[in-house]
């Protein structure tokens, strides 16, 4: 593809800007709009390595200058803004000076058999983006996000999930119903029943259920479990985020099937 000249925005009400504040300070907007701005250079190669093609590419008119060999035929159609007007776009304490908008992918149909991580009603986007990116790395592909979970396009989850979500099957938005689409066995965290994790045997592929941070797993997923798994902490904390949990829990079922050293 030829490059174009981009566009150039000089106003502060630009529609275009209204619409990136909110995509990117409003945690649900990507839902009403249907697209989803990705904000920062890491993201982008993410998405771009992905094959992600943006339908819009952003640039801070210095950026732009510095870096346009780089990324002028990224996307579909780009934008160049003042930097000060870019930087007023961002929520970020230090905004980021290029940005992509992508359509907000449709959400795929539940595979039964996948490797699956349930989150259910995680509240923190920190912990749903940390998960997400536990997930990709250690082979849980799908991840099912039951109602009352943090949206998983929203801007802080894409930012704590690395580019993780390019690489997963999101399903967001379901009630634990859909979960009876899954034929393989769930295995719920607790922090005061089950097998201990160092000496359980854990079936793959399987369906781990994260629970809410300060609540866990509902009752209801509870008994459509089929394994109860608790970790270890011989230092007596409390109990352990979250994330932390999952990334442990992922990473022995991950040891288990692959056999890593």
């Amino acid at each position: 593809m030829s490059a174009t000249e981009p566009n150039r925005i000089t106003s502060r009400d630009n529609p275009l800007l209204k619409e990136l504040r909110k995509l990117s300070q409003e945690p649900g907007a990507y839902r009403k709009l249907g697209r989803v701005w990705l904000e920062g250079d890491h993201l982008c190669r993410a998405a771009r390595d992905r094959h992600v093609r943006p339908a819009l590419a952003v640039f801070a008119e210095s950026f732009w200058m510095a870096s346009r060999f780089e990324w002028e035929d990224a996307a579909d159609r780009t934008v160049v803004v003042a930097d000060a007007l870019l930087a007023g776009v961002s929520g970020l304490e230090s905004p980021a000076p290029m940005g992509f908008v992508i359509d907000l992918p449709f959400r795929p149909e539940l595979q039964p058999d996948a490797p699956t991580v349930v989150l259910d009603r995680l509240q923190d986007a920190g912990n749903v983006g940390s998960i997400l990116r536990s997930a990709g790395a250690f082979g849980f592909h799908q991840i099912v996000a039951l109602k009352g979970t943090a949206a998983l396009w929203a801007p802080k989850v894409l930012r704590a999930g690395m580019g993780a979500h390019f690489g997963l099957r999101l399903i967001e938005g379901v009630d634990a119903g859909a979960l009876d689409a899954l034929t393989v066995p769930m295995v719920a965290t607790s922090s005061h029943r089950g097998d201990w994790l160092h000496r359980a045997a854990l079936p793959h592929p399987c369906a781990w259920l994260m629970g809410h941070e300060g609540q866990g797993v509902s009752a209801v997923l509870e008994a459509r479990a089929a394994q109860h798994i608790r970790i270890a902490q011989p230092g007596g904390e409390e109990s352990l985020n979250v994330a932390a949990a999952a990334a442990i829990c992922l990473h022995a079922s991950a040891a288990r099937v692959s056999d890593l050293p």
